[in-house]
């Protein structure tokens, strides 16, 4: 068998063949370590002719680091959460760190999941909108590991949040509201727990104080949820949405009303892809998940190198999509 289809090739087979000391090989892997470049070009040649790959949980075990990020998040299922996650795995990888994705959705495998990412020794965490406690984020806080939160709310020393501009989305969702002059408001959201309806729905009402808004607030949220509360709203003029998913609900949900009523307009909040589909043509307002990832990485790289910074927040501003539903 040849040197390059054995298994495992080890620092000290490259370091035989380049012919320089194992701590050499190490340095020639280790971002920022002192080695001269004759040296780091044998052992690269050598890495390169062995096969040799960098044993990074072996480096962890030795350093008490990585380059590990924990990503905790719920709903799997949720377009929005899924079309968040690609531009946050692509904004680590551009700093050279690597996801560990951890899902929340069952309460029993919480204490598991932070115990398989502390065992990991991961250098930070990210935790998304969604059903995970911030009691999860104390834990890693408490051990001085960097946390920060995308669309959730939070004040916890050491711990950032980034968050899309809700106040901004819901003035731009009055004021179009104003221009086809509708004042007759449904809004659907989930639970009043939950953060992003919570601060949109309060964002509603401060933006229009003359309009009037009937509240529906349905726990666990999603289609069916949105479907169901529509049809006990549609007489009004407009049904305002806190996500994508109740829009598309609350859509089907006027289809199935077959009196005769002119049925209200439909605005949802996320444009996840299933918004431009042809059923719905969804207006909506559009979050912007590429930066919301930029920014949740950015503030976790840099809190990674200084830990004791003063906790921050971003506000990700948002755009209004225009569609035929509204």
């Amino acid at each position: 068998m040849s040197e390059k289809n054995k298994n495992w090739v080890k620092a000290e087979d490259v370091a035989r063949l380049a012919g320089v000391s194992r701590s050499a090989v190490s340095r020639t892997f280790t971002p920022g370590a002192s080695v001269a470049e004759k040296t780091r070009a044998k052992v690269l040649q050598a890495a390169e002719q062995l096969g040799y790959q960098v044993n990074i949980i072996a480096r962890t075990m030795n350093t008490g680091s990585s380059n590990f990020i924990g990503i905790i998040t719920s709903g799997f299922d949720n377009p929005f959460r899924s079309k968040l996650l690609s531009p946050l795995v692509h904004q680590l990888a551009l700093q050279g760190f690597m996801p560990l994705l951890m899902n929340a959705d069952d309460p029993e495998q919480l204490a598991p999941s932070l115990k398989q990412l502390l065992s990991y020794h991961v250098a930070g965490v990210i935790i998304t909108s969604g059903a995970p406690p911030l009691s999860l984020a104390e834990e890693y806080l408490a051990r001085k590991i960097p946390v920060t939160l995308i669309n959730r709310d939070a004040n916890l020393q050491g711990c950032d949040r980034v968050a899309s501009d809700n106040a901004q989305g819901m003035q731009l969702m009055v004021d179009y509201c104003r221009q086809r002059g509708w004042q007759e408001v449904g809004f659907i959201g989930e639970d009043v727990s939950n953060f992003s309806t919570r601060e949109r729905y309060q964002a509603l009402v401060l933006a229009a104080p003359h309009f009037n808004i009937t509240p529906q607030f349905i726990a666990g949220g999603g289609y069916a949820a949105g479907r169901a509360a529509a049809i006990t709203l549609s007489r009004c003029h407009v049904l305002i949405c806190a996500t994508d998913m109740l829009a598309l609900g609350a859509i089907d949900g006027l289809r199935s009303l077959n009196d005769g009523t002119v049925l209200p307009a439909v605005i949802g909040f996320d444009d996840i892809p299933q918004a431009e589909w042809d059923p719905y043509h969804l207006t909506t307002i559009q979050q912007d998940t590429d930066a919301l990832a930029h920014h949740a990485v950015d503030l976790l790289i840099t809190r990674i190198a200084q830990f004791d910074l003063p906790s921050r927040q971003r506000a990700v501003p948002v755009k209004l999509i225009i569609r035929n539903s509204a």
